[in-house]
């Protein structure tokens, strides 16, 4: 009973902080009544430190759901859950140097999701290895990659939408309290080379070092079928930047073809075998 309250208080509340404020941020930043901020003002000190409480809520949450009795349990809910908590703490941390309003309502309610779908569905499995070193690294990096992965296809689709409001010529307030399309993409490009290095650390560490991490020899599994296969995908965008300056709609339809990709491997793979197939 105690494991349940302390996964349903916190979460819980995160969830109901994260629908607040992201109906906040809809209607002072995308709707056409909100008043037009000042080019170069930061967001006010409150909402940011409203964002911090509810991410360490979300984080406590986290922590209970996956950490029992000193084991390790996981599930695609959690898995989700927690790439949605590390996309929103880098977009806060992001924020305190950049202004990106827009991505705001996206991620924010995105996170109500994150922490309904833990106590929705509840039915974990045992992590094997968990106390070693280089599994919580490989585990770690892991993470870390796929939140920046989706951050990344949330700006990537925000961008999407900028530009063509741009070239419809139909400049709403909530366009023109953006930063230039150059700013977001060199952002977005930062975050997909990070993320890309992260990606190739886990899928290395995985690949050569398997049984070690494991406890069994490498096999080419769903899972990681649609992980290398994302891998490649980001892999050809970010050439393709490099020699050929890709950028605007081919750069969009890369990211989130790469991201739709590496969400099936672990994400879209557990939700089949713990819900659609009903298994442990």
């Amino acid at each position: 009973m105690a494991t349940i309250v302390n996964q349903l208080i916190p979460l819980g509340l995160a969830g109901f902080m994260y629908l607040v404020l992201g109906i906040h941020f809809w209607r002072t930043r995308w709707t056409e009544a909100a008043p037009l901020a000042p080019v170069g003002v930061n967001a006010p000190a409150w909402e940011k430190l409203a964002i911090g409480i509810t991410l360490a809520l979300h984080g406590a949450g986290l922590e209970s759901s996956l950490f029992e009795a000193s084991r390790m349990q996981f599930s695609f809910s959690l898995a989700f859950s927690l790439m949605i908590w590390l996309a929103v703490l880098i977009y806060w941390l992001e924020s305190f140097r950049v202004r990106m309003d827009g991505l705001q309502p996206l991620v924010l309610l995105g996170g109500v999701a994150a922490c309904l779908l833990p106590l929705l569905f509840s039915k974990t499995h045992l992590i094997s290895n968990a106390g070693s070193l280089g599994f919580r690294l490989h585990f770690l990096a892991a993470m870390l990659a796929y939140s920046l992965f989706t951050l990344s296809a949330a700006h990537a689709v925000f961008m999407g939408f900028a530009e063509k409001k741009l070239h419809q010529r139909q400049l709403s307030r909530r366009m023109a309290s953006m930063p230039p399309l150059l700013a977001m993409e060199t952002l977005l490009f930062r975050m997909l080379t990070l993320a890309f290095a992260l990606l190739t650390l886990t899928l290395g560490s995985g690949l050569l070092y398997s049984e070690i991490l494991f406890g069994q020899p490498f096999r080419l599994d769903h899972k990681t079928f649609f992980a290398i296969s994302s891998w490649v995908i980001f892999a050809i965008l970010l050439t393709g930047r490099h020699i050929y300056g890709w950028r605007g709609r081919i750069a969009l339809r890369w990211t989130l073809a790469g991201f739709a990709v590496l969400l099936l491997a672990y994400v879209g793979s557990r939700f089949v075998v713990e819900v659609l197939l009903n298994r442990a």
